[in-house]
Formats: C-alpha cells, sequence, structure tokens
C-alpha cells in the first residue's frame, strides 16, 4: 500500500480548506488549494427583501477607507451590504469568512481570490501563501496591498461574518490591511462585535464610517414593507404594534411574521419582545416550531448540525429519502434557506437561524447530535470531502476516523500553505488525550515540531510516539516502526552510526510504492557524507534524488541536490556544482519550498557557487534567504542546522563579512553542543572558527543578526507595538526593545521606519 511520508510536500491533492460544492468547481491558476466557490461572492437575494436605500446611499457616498458594519445576528448586515455591492458593480471583492479561516493562510488565500476576481493579483501573493513558513503578516499583506494599490480603479473588500475570527494571526492581517489598504480602496468589515481594530486611531484621522444597530434598525416603513412581503394578513393595527414590539430588529419581525403566517388566519399569537436578542430569539423559536408538523421540526433541527447541506447529505444524516425537495421547499417558503449555488442543490441556514434551531436539537435530542454527526461524517469521507469529515468526526467523537483522515489531509494541508490548520488537527488529539492511541499521528506531529524549529515540542511528541508504537496494531507495526526510525534518523539524536542504522532500517520496512523511500535514501547517503565517504555518499545521493522526485518528496529532493552540490564543491566540479545549485534551486521554487528547513543549505550552496563565478550580488540574495530562515535551524533537525550553517558562514567569510560569519557559526555551535555526535560537521565548525580568529574586523551588519532578532524582524513593518509584538512572541517587552534597538544598530538605521527600509533592501523582509 502506498503511505504518505509524514514530511510530504509534493503537490497538494486539490482538497481544499472547504468543500468545493457540486458544480462550482473552476481552473484557477493561484491558490494552493481549492476554494469554496459561495465564500466569494454576496448571497443570492431572497423575494421580499426590502431595499435599504438611504444607508446604501450613505456607504456609497462614504470617503473612508474603512467601514465597520457591526450589530448583533439578524439586523441585515450581510443584505445591506450585499444591495450595496449590487450598486457598486465589478468593483467588489466579496469574502464570507467562516471558522475555517482561522488560518492566516486560508484567509489571505481567499482575499487574494476575491481581489483576483476584480483585477489580477501578483501571482507571487500566492507562491509566497502555498509557503508554510511564510510570515504572512510581515510578508504576504505587504505583498497584497502593493498589488491592490497597483489596480486601475479603487476596489473595496468586503470581510463578511468577520466574528468567524478568534485567532490573534488573523485579527493581525485583518488590522494590518486596515491600515495598509492604499489610497480610494476600501475595507468593509461585518460582523457581530466591533472588529479588534486600532479604531481610535483610524476615528481620529477620520478613516472609519461605522454602521451599528440604531442604523440597521427598520423603520415603521421598512418593517410593514417586510410584513407585506411576508403576506401575514394582518391588521394595520397589529402590524405597527408588532414592527413597535420588534424595535427595529429584521429577523425578529420576519420570524414573527412566520410564526404567524404558520399559525393560520385568527391566531391570537402574542409577540413578547424583550429587546434582549437572545431572549426574543428563544421564543420565536419555539413559537415558530410549535407551528410545523413534527416531521419538519425534525429535519430543520436535525440538518442543523450541518454547515452547508444537500439532497444526498441531508438523506444521510437523516436516513430518509428525499431531502432534496424539502431544502427547495424551505426555499420556497422563505423560511430562512439561503441557496450556495446556481444550481439549489447546496444550501443553508440563516446564521441565526441555525444557531436556534441547534439549540433546540441539544434541548429535545441531545443523545441524537453525535450519530448525526458521525452519518454526516461517515458520507462527507465517502465524497471526498475529507476535511469537513473531519469536522463531523470531530464532533461525533470519533478519534479513530479523524486520525485516519488527519494521516492523509495534514501534510497536504501543510504543503500548502496551511500551517494552522494542520496545526488545529494535531492538537485536536492532545486535547483529547488520545494522541499515544495513534502512533502515526504522533510521529507526523513530530515531524510538524521538527519542521517549525521546536526541540522541546519535538521531544514531546516523539517520546508519545515512542510509547504509542509499543501498542501499535499488527496491521500497521512494520510502518510505524519504519516511520519512527525515519524520525529518529533525521532526529540523530544518538550519532551518526545510529542515524545510519536508523534510515536503513526505515528503508527495509517500505513497501515498493511507499512514498518514504527517497527521504529515508537521502538520510543514509547523509550519514556517509557526514563521515567524508563522498564517493559512497554521492551515489545514494543520486538515487534518493531520482526516487524522491517521482514520488513528489521535493523537500527531499532539494536537499540531497544541495549536499551533491556540496560534494562537487570539495571536489573543485565547479560547472556540477552550478548545474546541481541551479536544479535545486528550481525544485525549490517550483515545489513552494521557499520557508522549508530544507532550502538554507540550497541557498547558501546557490551563494558559494555565485561567488565562483564572481556574481556578488546574487550571493547575498541568496545568503538573506537563507538569513530569513535561521530560526528553524535548531538542534532539532541538528545535521540538518549545522550543514546550513556551515556554509552560510563560508558564504559571509567570502564577502569578507567576519560578523556574519561568526553569528552563524556562534548558532552552529549551540547546536553541537546538544548534539555533538554529528561526524565531521564540529570539526568544520571548530576549522572555520579558527580561520575567523585572523579575519579583518568590520562593524556587524544585518548579516550578525541573532535567532532572536530574526525572529522579531518580521514585526518590525506591522502596526503593532513593541507591548503587542511581545505578546505574539511570548517575550517581555523590555526584550523586545532591547533586541529592537540591536537590530537597529546592527543596520546603522536610527528608528523603526528606517530599519524596515534597510531589512526592505536587503532582502531580509517582503517590500
Amino acid at each position: 500500500m502506498h503511505r504518505n511520508y509524514p514530511l510530504r510536500v509534493g503537490v497538494s491533492s486539490g482538497r481544499g480548506a472547504a468543500p468545493i460544492l457540486e458544480g462550482e468547481r473552476r481552473a484557477w491558476p493561484g491558490p494552493s488549494f481549492e476554494l469554496l466557490e459561495s465564500k466569494l461572492r454576496p448571497p443570492s437575494p431572497r423575494p421580499g427583501i426590502v431595499p435599504r436605500q438611504s444607508l446604501v446611499e450613505r456607504l456609497l457616498g462614504a470617503p473612508a477607507p474603512v467601514v465597520c458594519v457591526v450589530a448583533p445576528p439578524g439586523y441585515g448586515k450581510t443584505t445591506l451590504l450585499s444591495q450595496w455591492s449590487e450598486r457598486k458593480r465589478d468593483r467588489v471583492a466579496w469574502v464570507s469568512v467562516d471558522g475555517r479561516d482561522n488560518d492566516p493562510a486560508v484567509l489571505l488565500t481567499y482575499i487574494a481570490a476575491a481581489l483576483d476576481r476584480v483585477e489580477p493579483v501578483d501571482r507571487g501573493v500566492f507562491r509566497a501563501l502555498a509557503s508554510p513558513g511564510a510570515s504572512v503578516v510581515a510578508t504576504v499583506v505587504p505583498q497584497l496591498v502593493a498589488s491592490v494599490a497597483a489596480v486601475t480603479e479603487p476596489v473595496a473588500l468586503v470581510l463578511d461574518q468577520l466574528e468567524s475570527l478568534e485567532t490573534q494571526a488573523c485579527l493581525d492581517v485583518v488590522a494590518e490591511l486596515a491600515i495598509r489598504l492604499p489610497t480610494g480602496s476600501q475595507l468593509v468589515l461585518v460582523s457581530r462585535r466591533p472588529p479588534p481594530l486600532p479604531v481610535a486611531r483610524l476615528r481620529a484621522q477620520g478613516q472609519v464610517v461605522e454602521v451599528g444597530v440604531a442604523e440597521l434598525a427598520m423603520d415603521q416603513t421598512e418593517g410593514r414593507t417586510l410584513l407585506e412581503a411576508a403576506d401575514v394578513g394582518l391588521s394595520d393595527a397589529d402590524m405597527t404594534e408588532l414592527v413597535g414590539r420588534a424595535e427595529g430588529w429584521p429577523v425578529g419581525l420576519y420570524l414573527a411574521a412566520l410564526a404567524r403566517k404558520a399559525a393560520g388566519p385568527g391566531s391570537s399569537a402574542e409577540f413578547a419582545f424583550t429587546g434582549d436578542d437572545r431572549f426574543v430569539a428563544d421564543y420565536l423559536g419555539s413559537e415558530l416550531l410549535a407551528q410545523l408538523s413534527p416531521e419538519q421540526v425534525r429535519f430543520l433541527t436535525r440538518t442543523a448540525v450541518l454547515e452547508r447541506m444537500s439532497g444526498p447529505l441531508c438523506d444521510a444524516v437523516l436516513g430518509t429519502e428525499g431531502s432534496g425537495r424539502v431544502l427547495r421547499s424551505l426555499e420556497d417558503s422563505n423560511l430562512l434557506v439561503v441557496p450556495l449555488d446556481r444550481h439549489r442543490e447546496w444550501y443553508r441556514y440563516h446564521h441565526l437561524f441555525r444557531d436556534l434551531l441547534r439549540a433546540e436539537l441539544e434541548r429535545r435530542e441531545p443523545q441524537l447530535v453525535p450519530r448525526l454527526h458521525a452519518r454526516a461524517a461517515a458520507w462527507c469521507e465517502a465524497n471526498g470531502l475529507e476535511e469537513l469529515a473531519i469536522d463531523h468526526a470531530q464532533a461525533a467523537g470519533d478519534a479513530d476516523l479523524v486520525a485516519r483522515l488527519v494521516w492523509d489531509a495534514a501534510p497536504r494541508a501543510y504543503a500548502a500553505g496551511r500551517r494552522d490548520t494542520a496545526t488545529w488537527w494535531y492538537d485536536w488529539f492532545q486535547e483529547q488525550g488520545a494522541i499515544e492511541r495513534y502512533p502515526l499521528i504522533a510521529i507526523q506531529g513530530a515531524w510538524r515540531q521538527a519542521l517549525l524549529g521546536q526541540p522541546a515540542g519535538v521531544e514531546r511528541w516523539t517520546a508519545a510516539a515512542e510509547r504509542a508504537s509499543a501498542r501499535a496494531a499488527p496491521a500497521e507495526a512494520k510502518w510505524v516502526e519504519g516511520t519512527l526510525a525515519l524520525l529518529h534518523a533525521a532526529l540523530c539524536r544518538e550519532g551518526v552510526e545510529r542515524m545510519r542504522a536508523d534510515a536503513r532500517r526505515a528503508r527495509e520496512r517500505m513497501d515498493p510504492g511507499d512514498s518514504a523511500r527517497g527521504p529515508a535514501l537521502h538520510l543514509e547517503g547523509a550519514s556517509y557524507l557526514l563521515v567524508g565517504e563522498t564517493d559512497r555518499a554521492d551515489r545514494l545521493l543520486a538515487e534518493a534524488v531520482a526516487v524522491a522526485t517521482e514520488d513528489r518528496e521535493l523537500n527531499a529532493a532539494s536537499y540531497a541536490l544541495a549536499q551533491r552540490c556540496l560534494i562537487a564543491i570539495q571536489r573543485q566540479d565547479w560547472p556540477r556544482a552550478e548545474a546541481l545549485a541551479t536544479q535545486a534551486l528550481t525544485v525549490v521554487r517550483d515545489g513552494h519550498l521557499d520557508a522549508y528547513v530544507t532550502s538554507p543549505l540550497v541557498y547558501a550552496v546557490a551563494a558559494r557557487v555565485a561567488l565562483r563565478r564572481g556574481d556578488a550580488p546574487a550571493a547575498r540574495q541568496h545568503l538573506a534567504r537563507a538569513a530569513r530562515l535561521r530560526p528553524l535551524l535548531t538542534h532539532s533537525l541538528p545535521t540538518y542546522a549545522v550543514e546550513a550553517l556551515l556554509e552560510l558562514a563560508r558564504g559571509y567569510l567570502a564577502l569578507n563579512d567576519a560578523a556574519g560569519a561568526r553569528a552563524v557559526l556562534g548558532q552552529a555551535r549551540d547546536v553541537v553542543s546538544l548534539r555533538p555526535d554529528l561526524g565531521n560537521l564540529p570539526a568544520q565548525v571548530e576549522e572555520l572558527r579558527s580561520a575567523l580568529e585572523v579575519a579583518r574586523e568590520a562593524l556587524p551588519g544585518s548579516s550578525s543578526l541573532s535567532t532572536a532578532e530574526l525572529r522579531l524582524v518580521p514585526w518590525l513593518s506591522t502596526h503593532l507595538s513593541f507591548r503587542e509584538i511581545s505578546e505574539r512572541l511570548y517575550v517581555s517587552q523590555s526584550t523586545v526593545k532591547t533586541q529592537a534597538i540591536s537590530v537597529y544598530r546592527k543596520l546603522g538605521a536610527s528608528s523603526r521606519s528606517e530599519a524596515v527600509q534597510r531589512l526592505q533592501e536587503i532582502g531580509l523582509l517582503g517590500a
């Protein structure tokens, strides 16, 4: 059986952060995962929608770059913006935000895709988003803003349902967009609660227009129009009283109309609006549902576990047939059901109505909820919607199914730049106390921590994997042993000889079609390189490149190519070295591996080759790319770290940059102190250190930035204060200030803005 190697970074399978609805697939040259079409357009208007003419005119005339439409659920925020967007025509980019967008790479991919529909977005934005190590706030946002600034006419970007964003990283993205958006364009934020923006600053500069409950509440004329469109048959007096009691709350008024309509002529139902939306919703829910048949109530409440509904999915969840007809009937009756595609095959409930129905389900049939989610998970898995299946399997508490799905989905998500999405899935097992039941997931989790340069996390997850492997099921014991051996080989905790033995053990336990063959060959070949057996190493590394390329294990291929380049340099075969470096760079570019822990060595050997041919500017550019990734180079993957740092030091020395060489050699010595048995690497570190003792002193520059300072660098270009940056980096404010001053000094800058400019010029920060 073909297995997915835990470090897999090949081409994405095409399954995205959310399912593509039937009939909505489209060719898209930019994003690294498929997008949900319905998130990229305003909801289609339902019959009977009341025009909000005065509010639309106010928004059309608003000159401010930021518009905040904030009110509790049911105040017609989305409806208002849909009407406004119709007037703006083709200059509006729309994103309906949901919980899956709490990964900044996912959120920005949807934003970029929405803007791309208005006017083409720089492909470099999508390329950066496809890299799991990209600093989204500091690198991708400026690129995206620059692309917006280049449009022929101003554009408006609407982010609807912004309350779905909960992670700080995504909220920082929105704040950066609000502050950076070029003159003439607009950011429109639609939310149930005030978005976390620097509102005081925006207000003081006259850069924000705010629309709230007072403006959104319907007046008597609009309320009567809504009731008349609903055809509830009230007298003028009753209609006036009902509009008054609703206090302008549109969805409350609409639900009341539906309840009265369902009750039939002559109903004496009272509508006791209290002014508290939650209690109003509870009351109207009981009134409305009381007028429906038991079958209708069961359909509504039980399908409320679904974020999106189709006839076949509802049939599977309910164990019945004919759900497609029911959905179309609900749409025809205006029962707050929103179509999501033009074919009327997929739907969702109005968000407030779904909240109401789910609460009712929990009250009526709480024991049924896990079973409904389990049925939904099974249907989604069978129909290729594996990420939606993960959501339902988690809700059902089916850890076995979650593990099976995450094993395939998480590496693809990580490879597509959705690092946080993969992290949530892994962390779920920890939250459930279930990680030691699933050795393969624990191994993947350890790889994730290693890729991110997190030594403590590597040790924790590896220990869990080792404990779990002892209880592996017989059917998977061989595969678990092989993948765990591969992990041990990369971690190299017990020296090069053990690294080689682990790599061989991994290879021996791989079936012919297993995609881990290339990485295992690479690590075995690397073990010979580390003890100076270059001929044997080169043969194995060449084989590793061929196998890994065939299996799309591109990070293993790029790293093996870089190591073969090292061998060619040692042999003074510079034409061969240049060919291998070029090939490695091509793999990194085509595989979107720019920010992987395997790429610093590729950039460093490319710099050595560029210096050989006398191209110092190209060498500096390659070294800057490698320097960005230095925080990833820890003792988590010690051979990866020390090899790359050594080549960086050699590049800096060739450029007469002794300060830069000292900085990276100091980092290499720190790794060696924790992992001393790394073959000939420690001796190479000491040899270079000795050479540095006689090197000419020079003032420290950007190359001498410490790893802590490099972690700070991406944040300097944001709007965040030192206090806010310290919260993101989990260090003290004084530490951030001290590091920032050191960065300024090494850059020769006297201010934060000047430092940012210098960082952009030398390639340590995106423009």
